[in-house]
């Protein structure tokens, strides 16, 4: 089955939004350790554009290509896996400057480009110039280009690419989003109150036109048994279902959950890798948000470190 998904156009160039030389001073403090999005009117030869993500076989290549660097051939959990790469990097960029700058960045896909490493996922963005003013700062307006123009059109194809539900893509999105937006806060340009807006979008289950919000609270946080309160996700990510990887310390299933559901993932490819016990080992729970967000997201170099661009 050959999936297609529609894209809601828009103008690669808008005309009236003068140049900056704002976005870098963003990447101090909690974001220092993430480069700087490459910003060039003419997409850079080493970046692929990011609209053709729904263009058939264009994700199945990258998923392969992705997949190949761990055990297992769960093409739900390769799928998730790679999405928490991709939306990490497009929460941390477009959060920061919406909160920050508050600058509308051009990341709907047929706007940007992406570098990709050489086993298939997202490591750095290319934009054709450093954003607009918003439109609105409200909370249900101000993010709707990178919810409408990437995220759900990606979230679609993802889930017709891979056969997961698309609320486990909507879930790791929002994970980073509501972490984004609350470690916005440490950052040295933060003002009081700064992810407010951001947070009052996850907490609400409808839009106010009545639409369905698919980030309505992504994590909870609960106390456990020793009354420690605990960032927890809604919805668990999958990637238990590769053998290379227990749970997340976020995840919501507990322990003897995932070992019985790491033990029919096993059992049905037991043919191919022979028969194995389930001892994956859960992270340590997360107990606070942490200042830098690199503790989240382990997907981008440093703007010190070569990165392999590779365009596909």
């Amino acid at each position: 089955m050959v999936c297609t998904v529609g894209l809601m156009t828009s103008s690669l160039r808008p005309a009236g939004h003068p140049m900056t030389s704002a976005l870098p001073r963003l990447y101090c403090g909690p974001l220092e350790h993430l480069a700087v999005p490459t910003v060039a009117a003419e997409l850079p030869d080493d970046a692929m554009p990011a609209e053709r993500l729904l263009e058939p076989g264009v994700l199945d290549e990258l998923l392969e290509r992705f997949a190949a660097q761990y055990q297992g051939d769960d093409l739900k959990a390769v799928a998730s896996l790679w999405s928490k790469w991709h939306f990490s990097a497009m929460a941390a960029h477009t959060l920061a400057s919406n909160l920050l700058l508050e600058r509308d960045l051009p990341v709907a896909l047929d706007q940007m480009g992406l570098y990709l490493s050489d086993s298939g996922q997202t490591i750095g963005i290319a934009l054709p110039h450093e954003g607009t003013p918003l439109g609105s700062l409200d909370a249900f307006e101000r993010f709707e280009r990178l919810l409408q123009g990437h995220v759900a059109p990606l979230v679609d194809m993802l889930g017709c690419v891979s056969g997961a539900s698309p609320k486990v893509f909507w879930s790791n999105f929002g994970n980073y989003f509501e972490y984004f937006a609350k470690a916005a806060v440490h950052h040295p340009m933060a003002s009081p109150g700064l992810g407010d807006e951001a947070l009052r979008l996850i907490d609400h289950r409808v839009y106010p036109d009545g639409r369905r919000n698919p980030l309505f609270m992504p994590v909870r946080y609960l106390p456990d048994e020793h009354g420690e309160t605990q960032r927890t996700r809604r919805l668990c990510c999958l990637r238990y279902r590769l053998e290379d990887f227990g749970c997340c310390g976020n995840c919501p299933l507990d322990d003897a959950a995932v070992a019985r559901a790491s033990n029919t993932t096993s059992n049905k490819t037991s043919s191919t890798t022979g028969n194995k016990t389930s001892n994956k080992t859960r992270q340590p729970r997360t107990t606070a948000m942490p200042q830098s967000t690199g503790a989240v997201v382990q997907t981008f170099p440093s703007r010190g470190d070569a990165r392999r661009r590779v365009a596909s």
